[in-house]
C-alpha cells in the first residue's frame, strides 16, 4: 500500500518551507478562494472558514487523484483591539500597522483545516499565539519597511526574519507566528487517520 501524500492548499511559501524542515514533501495545489470578511464575522470564524475553503476548494482539484493523501489548508491574520490586520497595501499602510503594534500586544490566530482526499474524515482547529513588540523608535521602524520585509505579510512583519527584532516575547507556538503551528499537526492529523510521522524522509536535510 501507498503512503498517502500530502498536499498543501496554500500559495504561501513559508508554510511550504516549515513543512519542509521537518523533512515533509507537500505537493502544492492551489485553490483560489475570496478572502473577504463577512460583516459581524470574527476573526476566529474568518481564519477558520477560509482554511476549510481552501481545503475543500482543493479536494475539488484532486478529484482525478488515485493516491490516498491528505489536503493541508490555513489561514493566518493577525489580530489588535478585536480587528484583524491584513497585508499591508504599501509601505506607508505597513507604517500605520506597526505604529499601532509596537509596545503592545497582539493575537496572530491560524486556521488549519485538515481533509482526506477520499473526504472521509476531516478536522479543523484554530491556533493562538500571543506576540508582543518592544517600543521600538520610529528609526527602527522605518528600517524594516524600507527592507521589504513587510511586504506580503499579514501584521506587515515576518517572526521569521528580522521582524524577530521587533519582538519583546511570544506566548504559543512560534511557528503559528510563521504561518503554520507545526507541532499541532501529528496529533490532528491522526484524528482523520493519517499518521504524519511516516511521511516525514528522516534521511532529508
Amino acid at each position: 500500500m501507498r503512503r498517502p501524500r500530502l498536499y498543501l492548499a496554500s500559495a504561501s511559501p513559508r508554510r511550504d518551507e516549515l513543512l519542509r524542515q521537518i523533512g515533509l514533501a507537500p505537493r502544492r495545489v492551489l485553490a483560489r478562494v475570496e478572502e473577504r470578511w463577512i460583516d459581524g464575522e470574527s476573526a476566529v470564524s474568518h481564519v477558520a472558514r477560509l482554511a476549510e475553503a481552501k481545503a475543500r476548494a482543493a479536494a475539488l482539484r484532486l478529484e482525478s487523484v488515485a493516491e490516498p493523501g491528505l489536503i493541508l489548508a490555513a489561514d493566518t491574520a493577525v489580530v489588535i483591539d478585536g480587528e484583524p490586520l491584513g497585508k499591508p497595501r504599501n509601505p506607508d499602510h505597513a507604517r500605520e500597522m506597526l505604529r499601532r503594534l509596537r509596545g503592545r500586544e497582539h493575537e496572530v490566530l491560524t486556521g488549519v483545516f485538515l481533509l482526506r482526499t477520499d473526504a472521509t474524515a476531516s478536522h479543523a482547529a484554530v491556533e493562538s499565539t500571543r506576540v508582543r513588540f518592544y517600543d521600538f523608535g520610529d528609526a527602527t521602524l522605518s528600517a524594516y519597511v524600507a527592507g521589504g520585509e513587510p511586504r506580503d505579510k499579514a501584521g506587515a512583519y515576518g517572526i521569521q526574519g528580522r521582524g524577530a527584532l521587533l519582538v519583546e516575547r511570544i506566548e504559543g507556538s512560534w511557528s503559528n507566528v510563521v504561518g503554520l503551528p507545526v507541532e499541532r499537526l501529528p496529533v490532528w492529523a491522526l484524528r482523520v487517520g493519517i499518521d504524519l510521522v511516516e511521511l516525514i524522509d528522516w534521511q532529508t536535510r
